[in-house]
């Protein structure tokens, strides 16, 4: 479970870009972020997982706080960043044994899920390549193969379909839907406002720092009022009304 309370942030010389956000993520479920440009999803995503520090209110992950527990809470969650382009000098073998290292995966269990993952993906061929050479997409596919070696229960994704090719993004989201199915959460942003709708179980609907929906597609269309509204229609509404 995700819990996020009374949450602010604001950078130098600038309004809020996050104002007294809160937000309760369910175990079980796909849940989809959603904003515009510049809404403060991104920002949202690095206070959950420590990147950015949160300047008013806590964030707690599967009950450890983020800012006070933050070893306990960084164990149980998985974190794929909005861009891939990280330990560019590494081979990609190199990097997931780094990761497998940081989070004490054991040899025997990280040989047969890096095997499993990266053939999976089509990438498992090219792991004594520098992932510097590798392509946007190989990137975000060696990025989440890091991210699902040490079987996190909570999985952060910012982006995390863009720049892979349609078996690849098809197999991710068959993953998705498997990891919740075994009552663990999967929180991620999204501008694929079909896939959202495709596969989420919940969507949160963000603009400006504000939390303007958060609830079931069925939510939506009750709040609305509206059964032939897709999601697509009701977002462009919530944000343009802002």
């Amino acid at each position: 479970m995700i819990e996020i309370k009374e949450v602010s942030k604001h950078f130098s010389g600038q309004r809020k870009v996050i104002n007294q956000l809160n937000l309760s993520i369910p175990d079980g479920k796909i849940v989809g972020f959603l904003g515009p440009n510049g809404a403060g999803k991104s920002t949202t995503i690095k206070m959950m997982t420590g990147v950015l520090p949160i300047d008013e209110g806590t964030i707690s992950l599967d009950g450890f706080d983020i800012e006070k527990k933050t070893l306990e809470a960084k164990r149980i969650f998985g974190y794929v960043p909005d861009r891939p382009d990280l330990f560019l000098r590494l081979k990609g073998l190199e990097y997931l044994n780094f990761i497998a290292d940081i989070y004490q995966v054991p040899k025997e269990v990280r040989q047969e899920r890096i095997e499993r993952i990266t053939k999976q993906f089509s990438i498992y061929n090219s792991l004594d390549d520098y992932i510097q050479s590798y392509s946007h997409g190989m990137r975000q596919k060696i990025i989440v193969t890091g991210v699902l070696l040490h079987d996190p229960s909570i999985w952060i994704l910012d982006e995390p379909l863009t720049g892979l090719d349609p078996k690849s993004a098809y197999i991710l989201k068959e993953m998705m839907r498997e990891h919740a199915n075994k009552g663990k959460t999967v929180f991620f942003s999204s501008h694929g406002l079909e896939v959202v709708e495709q596969l989420c179980d919940e969507v949160a609907i963000i603009n400006n720092g504000e939390l303007l929906f958060y609830g079931t597609l069925q939510d939506m269309k009750e709040t609305y009022e509206s059964d032939d509204q897709s999601l697509e229609q009701v977002f462009l509404e919530l944000t343009s009304n802002e």
